[in-house]
């Protein structure tokens, strides 16, 4: 039974390893003057649109013209992510049904959608969880376009799309509570 188990985990951990063996991407925007940027605060948020784990559509621009957005990129296979989606769902909890939308871009890509969605069932997280996926030029369509390069990296974006914070690593839950409410009393 548990080499049957082992057989089953190592199909989708040889496509993330054949994913990981590309030569990276260089992060960031394409920036109108030439060369990579990453957003940044001050700047607009790139738009994206990618697939949550259950299947369905989610496009940033559509959110964003009506909401700020808590945006969060993590993976499944990263310790300290884990610390940051319980902050995300702190932060649903606080704020659902009012001025902010809760969403967490999983960098795992396709080939773990399942387990991805399986794990956000299990920890309970009632906000948005995409999956990224991969363009047709090997880059990721939604972390690339952000010049995230480690998870997690969190950002906060204004109503409009103007991020207003990034912070990669652990943010200590204070820290998010203060630029969410000071955020939401403008």
């Amino acid at each position: 039974m548990f080499a049957a188990i082992l057989a089953l985990l190592a199909i989708p951990v040889g496509a993330v390893a054949a994913e990981v063996e590309k030569p990276p991407p260089s992060p960031g925007i394409q920036g109108g003057g030439g060369g990579n940027r990453i957003a940044e605060p001050g700047m607009i948020a790139p738009d994206f649109s990618v697939l949550d784990v259950g299947g369905h559509p989610f496009r940033l621009s559509e959110e964003v013209s009506r909401k700020p957005v808590l945006l969060l990129f993590w993976s499944v296979f990263c310790d300290p992510c884990r610390a940051e989606m319980a902050n995300l769902q702190k932060a649903q909890d606080r704020y659902a049904g009012r001025d902010l939308i809760v969403v967490a871009v999983a960098v795992d890509g396709e080939p773990l959608r399942s387990i991805i969605g399986g794990f956000a069932r299990q920890e309970g997280y009632t906000f948005k969880v995409l999956v990224d996926e991969l363009d047709a030029t090997g880059r990721w369509k939604v972390a690339d376009a952000y010049g995230v390069a480690a998870t997690p990296t969190l950002l906060l974006l204004g109503k409009g799309g103007t991020v207003l914070l990034r912070k990669g690593g652990k943010i200590r839950e204070d820290e998010l509570e203060k630029a969410v409410s000071s955020l939401l009393k403008k």
